[in-house]
């Protein structure tokens, strides 16, 4: 088997190409097709969702009630095509170009400091090229990841030492500040958390010394205790915590989305009150309920049931991406796994807390359910980083 996890040695021109496919060392068996299945399963819910969500929005949707829906179902497809390049590539050979997509992720994010950068529900995380918007932070997630892992692990693997030394954890830790920093000046909140995690994440899984695990601590504590106090975060963010503290602020102004919200998930009760029959969703009471808040059309209309669904999916694909950590033999897919469960763990801990009021308002998707292109787009990479690692493992005896 090749690096890149599509080619297949020592079958002779008598095997078929479908039994090819199919033979215990091809591609395809190799897949992690329980992780696979259940992120297909969450960007189905989630097309439903967003259907059910949008279809009488009439100043999103114009005449097309299914408009939203077919971008949706679009996105996904790009989003699987960018998977399957990601395997066929394979994370190895995305490992010698991490300079290139590390310098063109930074350039991007800083395009939205620029007169092409955007607000757009509120956050000025975005930039429009050609009437597209894209939101170069959800890139950056990927390249921190890699880029890290990079130099986390090339000693490591190497053989020249069992851990990152100090050095090499600073030179880490500064080649995930730029991003961050950069994001931090939009400014998005939302997303600098979840680099935080994954720069966590990424440090605990690659060996270095507890001291820097707790170092970060102590920095992001301190950190954010100096971004309230020096006036970083504009009015709205830091209503969003107020209002996070103490539910019971400004119930029609800043606290409005998360009661709304919790209202509309109460009502769902165990089986929901059916798909497009949501009093909340149908009455447009919860605002941006295709994307931050989509979790709410679920718990309204799907009940507990659906909502569960969408938990033990997201679990599923926690599993198996920490079962692919946990089994690569080399630290760079160690790390690379483990980053990418940091992501997808604290975003979607995030989304629902912020739906059901144990979490502050902080405008992020749940993962592979929400609408979105260049959220959609990150996530399915990701599978596609972890579907490498786990295709490109040696197989045992």
């Amino acid at each position: 088997m090749t690096g890149s996890g599509f080619s297949v040695s020592g079958y002779g021109p008598e095997r078929s190409s479908m039994s090819r496919l199919f033979a215990r060392d091809s591609m395809v068996r190799r897949l992690d097709w329980p992780m696979l299945l259940a992120a297909l399963a969450l960007s189905g819910i989630g097309a439903a969702l967003v259907y059910s969500a949008t279809r009488n929005r009439t100043e999103l949707v114009g005449d097309d009630p299914y408009a939203f829906l077919i971008k949706h179902v679009i996105n996904v497809g790009i989003g699987l095509a960018l998977m399957t390049a990601t395997i066929w590539l394979g994370h190895r050979t995305l490992r010698t170009a991490v300079p290139i997509l590390y310098g063109v992720s930074v350039f991007l994010v800083l395009l939205v400091l620029t007169p092409l950068g955007a607000t757009i529900n509120g956050a000025h995380a975005w930039i429009v090229i050609a009437g597209q918007s894209l939101q170069p932070s959800e890139f950056c997630k990927i390249t921190i990841i890699l880029g890290m892992a990079m130099l986390l692990a090339a000693r490591v693997d190497a053989g020249d030492r069992e851990h990152p030394d100090h050095r090499t954890v600073v030179q880490a830790l500064g080649l995930a500040a730029v991003p961050v920093m950069i994001v931090m000046l939009m400014p998005d909140l939302g997303s600098v958390m979840v680099m935080a995690m994954i720069v966590l994440g990424v440090l605990l899984a690659s060996g270095a010394s507890n001291r820097w695990v707790f170092g970060l601590l102590g920095a992001g504590v301190a950190g954010g205790v100096a971004i309230w106090q020096l006036g970083v975060l504009d009015d709205y963010q830091i209503a969003r915590f107020a209002a996070f503290a103490n539910p019971a602020l400004d119930p029609a102004g800043v606290g409005y989305n998360t009661n709304q919200a919790r209202i509309a998930i109460g009502s769902g009760g165990l089986t929901g009150t059916g798909l497009t029959h949501g009093s909340q969703t149908t009455g447009q009471f919860v605002p941006e309920q295709q994307t931050d808040f989509v979790f709410t059309v679920a718990g309204e209309e799907l009940g507990f049931v659906g909502a569960g669904a969408i938990l033990l999916l997201l679990g599923v694909v926690l599993w198996r991406a920490c079962r692919i950590a946990r089994e690569t033999t080399e630290l760079y897919g160690t790390i690379v796994a483990a980053g990418i469960i940091a992501w997808f763990a604290f975003q979607a801990f995030e989304n629902i807390g912020m739906t059901l009021g144990i979490m502050p308002v902080a405008g992020l998707p749940l993962p592979f359910v929400s609408y979105g292109g260049t959220s959609m787009f990150a996530v399915w990479v990701a599978v596609g980083l972890l579907q490498s690692i786990k295709v490109q493992r040696p197989m045992s005896a």
